[in-house]
C-alpha cells in the first residue's frame, strides 16, 4: 500500500510541529478570528455544537470537523517545558495528488501560525 493510503481513512496526511508556547496560548490563538482565518479561511468560524460539520470538540485539546469532502483534526498537546505540539491531520482525501497539495498547504499554515502565535 502506498505511503499515506489507509484502508479505513483513504489518503491522509499529518503535519506537526513543536511550538515554544504553552497549550493554552496555542489553542486560544487557533480559535481566535485571526487563527481561524489561517486554517479555515478568511471570516471562518468553528461550527457550532449541533452542526453536522463539527464531529467533536475538546477545548484546549482537539477539534475534528468536516472539511469539504475530507475530515480535519487539529490537536494541541503538551510537549514539556511549556512547549506545545500542534498537529493537523486530514483524512479521506481522494488521491495521492490531493494528499501532496494538502501537505504543502498545512506546512504553510503551520509556518504562519508559528510566526503569528507568538506575537
Amino acid at each position: 500500500m502506498p505511503v499515506g493510503l489507509t484502508r479505513d481513512a483513504g489518503w491522509e496526511i499529518g503535519v506537526s510541529k513543536t511550538l515554544p508556547l504553552p497549550v493554552a496560548a496555542v489553542w486560544d490563538f487557533l480559535v481566535s478570528p485571526e487563527g481561524l482565518s489561517l486554517w479555515l479561511g478568511p471570516g471562518a468560524a468553528l461550527p457550532a455544537e449541533g452542526d453536522p460539520a463539527l464531529r467533536s470538540l475538546r477545548p484546549r485539546d482537539r477539534v475534528r470537523l468536516s472539511y469539504g469532502e475530507t475530515v480535519l483534526q487539529v490537536a494541541v498537546s503538551p510537549a514539556g517545558d511549556g512547549r506545545t505540539v500542534l498537529t493537523f491531520h486530514q483524512e479521506h482525501m481522494a488521491s495521492a495528488e490531493e494528499r501532496e497539495r494538502q501537505r504543502a498547504h498545512w506546512k504553510g499554515v503551520m509556518d504562519e501560525i508559528v510566526r503569528r502565535a507568538g506575537e
